[in-house]
């Protein structure tokens, strides 16, 4: 399923049977999945934990799971189970003390998931928009031992509008830890240009609803990135 802007009354349904679908994507090539529990984002807590679950000990390549994981015992459940990293998003927000927490007794798995609208912070599932700056944010969490950060400007994302290049690099500039853009990229073009932006700390781009569109191929996207 994917939302047009994070919103819940404008999903579309690409599939009922998301483990065939990263079973696709894993065939296909791809290095790593990104997968969201977007009922347990909404929720609070993991609705899907079980599929996804499936779903890593099915893939052969690193899965990143995130949507609803609020609890250390939850990012647990997800670390034994063989994700590669867990998305922690609006908990970062609420509760910075958790997040450093999650770090010390997860090392190296925990990515923060950054949404902002216009600049700020987008929680719960992108419902609420808070008064926080993201780049405020990115620099109180990139002093915990995190993986990096995925950041999403929500205005663009499932828009097909391509992605605000220059809002991810000031994100980029800011955060100064690994970045991985999301939203909005509808073109070829659009995954080059966020290529350009690697010297500022952009190690990879999410792709999703291009890909379920088929605006974008999947094996070009890989050449574009010299991807073997």
């Amino acid at each position: 399923m994917r939302l047009v802007q994070g919103k819940a009354d404008q999903e579309t349904v690409y599939s009922n049977d998301p483990l065939s679908m990263a079973n696709h994507w894993d065939e296909e090539g791809a290095q790593t999945i990104h997968v969201v529990d977007l009922d347990g984002a909404f929720q609070g807590s993991p609705i899907n934990s079980e599929i996804v679950k499936k779903i890593i000990y099915s893939s052969s390549v690193d899965i990143q799971v995130g949507g609803g994981i609020r609890t250390l015992e939850t990012i647990e459940a997800y670390v034994k189970a063989g994700a590669y990293r867990v998305i922690l998003g609006t908990i970062a927000q609420k509760e910075p003390d958790f997040v450093e927490e999650a770090c010390r007794r997860f090392p190296d798995k925990i990515i923060i998931g950054i949404d902002a609208q216009n600049g700020l912070v987008a929680v719960k599932g992108w419902v609420e928009v808070s008064k926080q700056k993201a780049t405020d944010l990115a620099q109180k969490m990139k002093g915990f031992r995190i993986a990096g950060f995925i950041f999403t400007d929500i205005s663009r994302d499932g828009m097909l509008q391509g992605p605000n290049l220059e809002s991810i690099q000031e994100f980029a500039e800011c955060a100064q830890l690994p970045v991985i853009a999301s939203g909005g990229v509808s073109r070829l073009e659009d995954i080059k240009n966020l290529a350009k932006l690697e010297s500022y700390g952009v190690e990879g781009v999410i792709v999703g609803k291009a890909l379920y569109d088929k605006t974008i191929s999947f094996k070009e996207a890989r050449e574009a990135l010299h991807v073997s």
